[in-house]
């Protein structure tokens, strides 16, 4: 059996990101380590109703991992929303985006029906894309 268990995305600061994640979209931290002698900083959060799957906020590195000129572009594509997006499940998009309003979310898309459910977009502080879709159950 193969499963899911990590995705990674990119983040500009990552105490900005988790603040942004836990404290708007409701995530829990799960592991936050550093490694001093590298300068690297494991950290990780999931929802408390998914323990089997975290996401991973990874700071965008420099040398020896990623040149200048790499991290600017990964840095650059972000910021427009193209460096892949996340897609969360919500089983009510209007009462989610409703609620993220509320803690100061900013959508970039408001809830609209489509052939497969309810969706709407946003981005995090980084400018990664996400998308809150309520999917319909005979899709």
């Amino acid at each position: 059996m193969i499963t899911t268990g990590s995705m990674q995305l990119w983040v500009h600061d990552q105490d900005e990101a988790l603040k942004f994640y836990t404290e708007k979209l409701g995530m829990e931290i799960r592991q936050d380590a550093t490694l001093d002698e590298m300068g690297f900083r494991w950290l990780t959060v999931g929802w408390p109703t998914q323990q089997d799957f975290t996401l991973v906020l990874m700071a965008i590195p420099g040398e020896p991992v990623m040149d200048a000129a790499t991290a600017e572009d990964v840095a650059t594509l972000m910021s427009k929303g193209f460096s892949g997006t996340l897609f969360l499940n919500t089983d009510d998009c209007h009462r989610t985006y409703k609620e993220w309003l509320a803690r100061g979310v900013e959508f970039t898309q408001e809830p609209e029906d489509r052939p497969y459910g309810i969706d709407c977009g946003l981005r995090d502080p980084s400018g990664n894309s996400i998308r809150l879709t309520q999917v319909r159950a005979e899709f």
